[in-house]
């Protein structure tokens, strides 16, 4: 691991991850979520605050960047539910069918390499009647942003992480078995390929469509 990917990139993401927009959209959807919750790249923790107490019994929280997490201001011991923290990625959640009543990703999608077999995974963990709660950047309507989001694309991916300027959030989503069903959408002040977002929730769709 490079100086820029284990030094720099943390950093940055830490910052991404913080700045006024980001936690604004946090504040949500992140109340949304309720029961035995899994959250998918927390990161330094900022949506912990957010949980509604009187809802969640318990999160686990899957990131594979432990020193963000070790960054994290929250107290655990301030929470009025437990937190399981486990070091690795999503695209093998290390639960079992139908654990799960909500599952949380906020600025995360984008990053994700394996993004199918990460949802295939989401789907198998989430209880029926549960709910996906998210809010990420993604594919932009206006063919001008569309362009320029494609254009840059492979270079951002190199530099930002892995991130993607141009996931069709809602695809993704119904092509691995979720019907997104309180969806919302806008631009939003920031750097314009960025400036798109989706947020909401979605629910479990019996079968999974995506092979």
């Amino acid at each position: 691991m490079g100086i820029y990917s284990k030094y720099i990139l943390p950093r940055a993401i830490d910052w991404a991850c913080r700045n006024g927009n980001s936690q604004e959209q946090r504040e949500k959807v992140i109340p949304l979520a309720w029961g035995n919750v899994l959250e998918i790249g927390i990161g330094a923790g900022h949506s912990l605050p957010l949980y509604d107490k009187s809802k969640v019994n318990h999160l686990t929280a899957i990131d594979p960047l432990e020193k963000l997490w070790k960054k994290r201001k929250t107290d655990l011991a301030d929470l009025e539910f437990e937190v399981e923290y486990i070091r690795g990625t999503a695209d093998h959640i290390p639960a079992g069918d139908s654990t799960y009543d909500s599952v949380v990703v906020t600025y995360t999608l984008c990053s994700i390499r394996h993004i199918d077999r990460t949802l295939q995974e989401v789907h198998r963990v989430l209880k029926p009647g549960g709910k996906l709660v998210f809010s990420e950047h993604g594919l932009a309507p206006d063919r001008g942003l569309r362009i320029w989001q494609n254009l840059i694309n492979p270079l951002w991916k190199r530099i930002g992480g892995g991130c993607h300027l141009n996931r069709d959030v809602p695809a993704i989503l119904e092509r691995n078995g979720f019907s997104p069903d309180n969806l919302q959408t806008g631009y939003f002040p920031g750097w314009g390929p960025t400036s798109y977002l989706y947020w909401g929730s979605a629910s479990r769709i019996n079968e999974c469509s995506h092979e």
